[in-house]
């Protein structure tokens, strides 16, 4: 396959020249045509690949804004441009080629980045990078200023032990290992979608374990085949992955052992994601199991990032590790010449009311105390949904009962107190 490769052009008119010509119109229809073709091969591979999420990397939210479409449109371009050689001189397609190149590089830097970093807010600095890179490569190679500028970077050299590096090298390097992290993400983010499509609960937090592995495996592996290709001699990194370890065990203790703890909780399943835990006197659902920390979310929106090393060492109550009932409770306090059995099933059927209140087991209200003022009630209940919140549940509830108990002429009792005087 020949690689149209273009010449430097002295002067304007050159390029003046080669796009007055007739035949430009057709290279143009040409390139319509390409676009429609691709357009339409990517909309029927679309219905055939039903169920696609719209962070697609090959098909995007539309059509025209995943990888696909500038791939097939690049190779149906580059096919027209085979064939219309042989007859017309060609410019537009010649144009056309390293323009979709770039289309193509930008395409899958940013596709892969949002789909493998997906709330990090540097991602959104490292597309614009890859952007500003791809279209430059664009206009020096078209204009022909890539050769010279890549032998001038070639001149600027240094030694580096025994080997001699330059400008040009370093460059390549980066770009190299670049490349070959961003497919190393593209695999591991395809790995954690296929994972994480059908999992729920504990299924979940192992194929999380699993998903973070992988991505930590290829990144390395990735890094490692990057540095050879540069021509770094990896035998040398013997002494830094020594080093590494002596700081591990050291000074970096208290990290190695909140990483050490994420995978033993992913692995025992102790804790999991849509788990009701209190930890440190938080109480909240676990929305993330990562390798170091662990997030829990209130009800009242609020966040704690929690060590990993402090859920295996602490105590921490999971609400729902067993099974997802929870057991609530409210005290209510009545005059002391009321009835029990009355104000028991009072009790009850104010909390029978709550749709969310569990009817097995049912609600049961406890006489509990003989207090200072009045006949003291307990009414627990049962809930399944810990996480929709429980004071809303129990003012509902509370509200109830005193609508119940002042309809009946029961007496709830103020605080009463004997004085002596002397």
């Amino acid at each position: 396959m020949r690689t149209p490769t273009p010449k430097p052009i002295d002067d304007l008119d050159a390029w003046m020249a080669a796009f007055a010509r007739p035949t430009v119109l057709i290279e143009v229809l040409l390139l319509l045509v390409c676009g429609v073709l691709a357009w339409a091969l990517v909309a029927g591979l679309r219905r055939v690949f039903t169920g696609l999420d719209e962070r697609s990397i090959w098909f995007g939210r539309r059509n025209v804004d995943g990888v696909l479409f500038p791939a097939i449109l690049l190779c149906l371009a580059y096919a027209c441009l085979e064939v219309a050689d042989r007859y017309i001189p060609v410019a537009v397609l010649k144009l056309a080629i390293p323009v979709l190149i770039s289309l193509v590089v930008i395409r899958v830097g940013v596709k892969v980045l949002q789909a493998a970093f997906t709330q990090a807010r540097w991602a959104r600095l490292l597309e614009t990078t890859i952007s500003w890179v791809a279209w430059l490569a664009v206009v020096l190679w078209v204009s022909g200023l890539l050769p010279v500028i890549l032998n001038e970077l070639d001149l600027i050299t240094w030694k580096v032990g025994g080997s001699s590096l330059s400008v040009r090298t370093m460059i390549e390097g980066i770009l190299t290992g670049g490349a070959v992290l961003i497919f190393t993400l593209w695999i591991s983010a395809a790995i954690e979608s296929r994972l994480l499509s059908s999992a729920t609960g504990g299924e979940l937090s192992l194929r999380k374990a699993i998903s973070n592995a992988a991505r930590a495996m290829l990144i390395f592996v990735g890094l490692m085949v990057a540095l050879s290709v540069v021509g770094i001699d990896l035998t040398a990194l013997s002494v830094l992955g020594g080093a590494i370890g002596v700081g591990i065990g050291f000074g970096l203790q208290k990290l190695a052992a909140n990483y050490v703890s994420g995978f033993v909780i992913l692995a025992e399943q102790s804790m999991r994601i849509g788990d009701s835990v209190r930890v440190d006197n938080f109480e909240g659902v676990i929305t993330q199991i990562n390798a170091r920390y662990t997030v829990v979310r209130s009800l009242a929106g609020r966040e704690s990032i929690v060590p990993n090393e402090m859920l295996i060492t602490n105590r921490v109550e999971n609400l729902s590790l067993v099974d997802s009932k929870v057991n609530l409770s409210t005290v209510i306090s009545v005059g002391y010449d009321s009835n029990v059995e009355q104000v028991s099933a009072l009790l009850v059927a104010a909390a029978s009311e709550q749709s969310r209140v569990l009817t097995e087991p049912a609600p049961a209200a406890h006489l509990s105390a003989f207090g200072a003022d009045g006949l003291e009630f307990t009414l627990g209940y049962w809930v399944t949904d810990p996480e929709n919140g429980q004071l809303n549940l129990r003012s509902a509830i509370n509200k109830a009962i005193l609508a119940a108990l002042r309809e009946n002429n029961i007496e709830i009792p103020y605080p009463q107190r004997v004085v002596h005087n002397r």
